[in-house]
């Protein structure tokens, strides 16, 4: 029985082209920020296993970056894979040399991005995932002046050459996507990695069009709101120490993000009883079919099992889009409390 069950879950799982790159991957992709830690305790076993498990049920797209966990993220993978003889997508991200995060429409990319320093964290990230190549390199920010500074460009171009990559993508700015429409327009770029969500729907309204339009690949983050969107918060919702969540949450921000959660959930019992919050949040971001790949953060085998149940190619029309437009919402949570 229990072998049906998962032959029959893996040959649900559905895929999709990513980009001009020849590859068919899992709508539904593995993000491996939790299991490097930052968001409470986890233990290395149980993120083997939910790992193993995800793949198990046709997850073939795994998206993770240096600075989770100080590669230990990357380390997890590289182990996992070793035992595993499916054809598995890794992407990673290189962190701004500075450790400067801020998405400053002036930042120096030859500060945060030198030539020579790209190279060599790509080599370090091949050390820890113990593979010849990376499926997916990406910057772990943007700035809207690296359109016009290309010399990070010449980097990816010497590790494509060379190998050691497949394609160049760029994680943009959580409410700026579009910094990056300039590199997109003149093909710089393979993919980009964008929040998505019931809340943050201003991609689809320019961002993912031009993705559409010179066919680049998406990686869509976040598209539980950092777990809000899964209806399981409340006012009395607390987080430990050294989860990220207690910052993103903090002060008048957890209150006006359950209430807001709480006029979806009206809308998705009279409309579609039968799905949870999480699988509304999910088939949200699928419905748009400029999305490759969803990748919720999974952390334990029942994530692993309740977000890959998802993709069944049931998606939402473009009538409930419309109807859901109005739950759009931008915020700040990391920069700014809510008033």
């Amino acid at each position: 029985m229990w072998g049906y069950f998962l032959s029959e879950c893996i040959k649900k799982m559905k895929y999709r082209k990513f980009g001009n790159m020849n590859w068919e991957i899992s709508e539904i992709g593995f993000g491996a920020w939790a299991i490097g830690g930052g968001w409470g305790p986890q233990s290395d076993d149980e993120s083997i296993k939910a790992l193993h498990r995800a793949i198990d049920l046709g997850v073939n797209f795994i998206d993770t970056a240096q600075g989770y966990g100080e590669g230990k993220s990357e380390e997890i993978i590289g182990k996992v894979l070793k035992e595993r003889n499916e054809e598995i997508y890794v992407a990673t991200k290189v962190p701004p040399k500075e450790f400067d995060w801020q998405a400053r429409i002036d930042y120096d990319a030859r500060k945060a991005f030198p030539k020579e320093y790209i190279i060599e964290e790509c080599e370090k990230s091949l050390k820890r995932l113990q593979r010849d190549y990376v499926d997916v390199y990406q910057f772990h920010t943007w700035s809207m002046r690296f359109n016009d500074q290309v010399e990070w460009f010449e980097a990816f171009e010497k590790l494509k050459k060379d190998g050691k990559i497949r394609a160049s993508g760029a994680s943009v700015p959580d409410i700026d996507p579009y910094f990056i429409d300039g590199a997109l327009a003149e093909g710089k770029i393979d993919s980009i990695q964008l929040i998505y969500n019931l809340f943050e729907q201003f991609p689809a309204w320019n961002t993912l069009k031009v993705c559409k339009a010179h066919n680049i690949g998406v990686i869509v983050r976040v598209p539980f709101d950092e777990g809000a969107l899964t209806g399981k918060y409340n006012l009395d919702t607390t987080f430990l120490e050294g989860d990220v969540r207690k910052h993103y949450f903090r002060g008048n921000n957890l209150k006006a993000v359950v209430e807001k959660v709480n006029e979806i959930k009206k809308y998705k019992d009279e409309k579609h009883p039968n799905l949870s919050m999480a699988e509304l949040a999910l088939k949200f971001c699928l419905s748009n079919n400029a999305v490759s790949t969803v990748i919720p953060g999974i952390r334990n085998t029942k994530q692993a099992e309740l977000n890959t149940s998802v993709s069944d190619g049931l998606y939402l029309s473009q009538e409930e889009l419309d109807e859901l437009t109005k739950f759009a919402w931008r915020k700040d949570f990391w920069n700014e409390e809510v008033s």
